[in-house]
């Protein structure tokens, strides 16, 4: 019987994996493999939350509550941040591992994806997860394995990097992945208002406290009590209200208009911006200590351009999200459209990409898109390159994004596979399933 357990957890369709006493991995099917990212060579000898990225990891982990009191959990919900940098809801449960003299030898966790079930949530909301932050390259690699860590703590993160970048999807995978994540996250578009408007809509206000003030209101610090307060376009704000907000910051302490109370809303605050604030203090056009007040924790977000090997997985990510929305049945993108699409430069960066997709699903009436059905600054580009209209041989037209991409990655590495994995990130048994799963297998350099 003990043969057939191998065979057993590979048919599982859910994610099982095991862990000694040292929460050190012993065994990963399959299906944990696919929802991770990771392969089970990778996995097998780590520690569970060396694999599985989420803050609850290091404090509220379940599996690690299931071991110490030796009870079972079920269907705990928890994110947690795949290989390729994507933030994906599952569901927990938990249960100890004991030999047969009843001795304590481990634990183990099957958990289940529920990307689908939390897109429609979202989708219903209209809100954007961080579901929405995608990629595989260096970059967003870096990011993903000190996300969790930054989510953990409270300390003032600061976000910069262009505009359409993404910086409010890494502001509420912040909150999202940290133990604030079942209270708000409040957003202020900092440069939309000017700094008297800006003063009320942060701090609130008391009847009377002007004119038009007829009633109380709560100011966005309150709002956002016991949750995430994100300070957006931060490097617009005039340098008057740069020194009421250093005060707020530093004591931790708001004043709403017109009151002589003060009060302490409990709030992590994170800053973004797409403008270089070190030139600015050099300037003298932003305060050196509100700088180095939100610079606890700095992250940078680079153009679209220095991480082309994101657009293939954004691109798909996108024609899912634009698919379900819309209702077309438009699954993939042509190997000539998503060429074009690399070698564009997207000055508009993940916002434009998006937009490209969006306006292509108005366009497209066929199965798939093609070069004709993306803008014409894109398509342009791309007869400028060179580039075929016609695909070029018959066996590349089942393929999509995450295919096309995988095979422009073995013909420049001569389809060796182990200098394609290395340069992917994945171990090569974990490349063999996706040549294998995409149809690849038989092709030839």
């Amino acid at each position: 019987m003990s043969r057939l357990y191998p065979l057993i957890l590979e048919s599982i369709h859910e994610g099982v994996f095991t862990v000694d006493e040292q929460f050190r991995i012993t065994s990963f099917n399959q299906e944990a493999e696919a929802i991770s990212g990771t392969s089970r060579d990778q996995a097998i000898g780590k520690r569970c939350y060396e694999v599985f990225r989420a803050s609850i990891c290091q404090t509220e982990c379940a599996l690690k509550q299931t071991l110490r009191t030796g009870r079972p959990l079920r269907d705990v919900r928890i994110d947690v941040l795949n290989a390729q940098m994507q933030t994906v809801p599952i569901s927990v449960s938990t249960a100890v591992l004991k030999d047969p003299s009843g001795r304590l030898v481990g634990g183990v966790e099957i958990f289940r994806d529920i990307s689908d079930v939390e897109s429609l949530r979202h989708e219903l909301d209209g809100q954007r997860g961080a579901a929405d932050l995608v990629g595989a390259g260096p970059a967003m690699r870096a990011l993903a394995r000190i996300l969790p860590d930054v989510a953990a703590c409270d300390a003032t993160v600061l976000i910069q990097g262009p505009s359409g970048t993404g910086k409010e999807l890494v502001a509420r995978a912040v909150h999202e992945l940290s133990p604030r994540r079942s209270r708000p996250f409040v957003r202020v578009n900092c440069a939309a208002l000017p700094d008297t408007l800006l003063e009320s809509e942060l701090f609130g206000y008391v009847k009377g406290a002007f004119t038009d003030a007829r009633r109380d209101k709560p100011g966005r610090f309150l709002q956002a009590d016991g949750g995430t307060l994100l300070l957006d376009e931060i490097g617009d704000v005039s340098p008057a209200f740069q020194a009421k907000l250093l005060r707020v910051l530093q004591e931790g302490e708001v004043q709403p208009l017109g009151s002589t109370r003060t009060l302490r809303p409990d709030v992590r605050v994170i800053a973004a911006t797409n403008r270089d604030l070190t030139a600015l203090v050099r300037k003298g056009q932003f305060r050196e200590d509100l700088y180095y007040r939100i610079r606890v924790i700095p992250l940078t977000l680079p153009p679209l351009r220095e991480r082309r090997e994101d657009i293939p997985l954004l691109v798909e990510h996108f024609v899912k999200r634009y698919a379900a929305k819309t209702g077309k049945p438009v699954r993939e993108v042509s190997p000539e459209a998503l060429r074009a699409l690399l070698e564009y430069d997207f000055p508009g960066n993940i916002r434009e990409l998006e937009n490209a997709i969006q306006r292509a699903f108005a366009m497209c009436h066929a199965p798939r898109i093609e070069v004709g059905c993306l803008p014409e600054e894109i398509a342009q580009r791309s007869d400028s390159r060179g580039l075929s209209p016609r695909v070029p041989e018959p066996a590349a037209q089942d393929l999509g994004p995450e295919a096309a991409a995988l095979v422009e990655a073995l013909q420049t590495h001569r389809w060796n596979r182990d200098e394609t994995a290395q340069a992917l990130g994945i171990g090569r048994s974990t490349l063999w399933r996706r040549m294998k799963r995409l149809g690849l297998m038989s092709r030839k350099s």
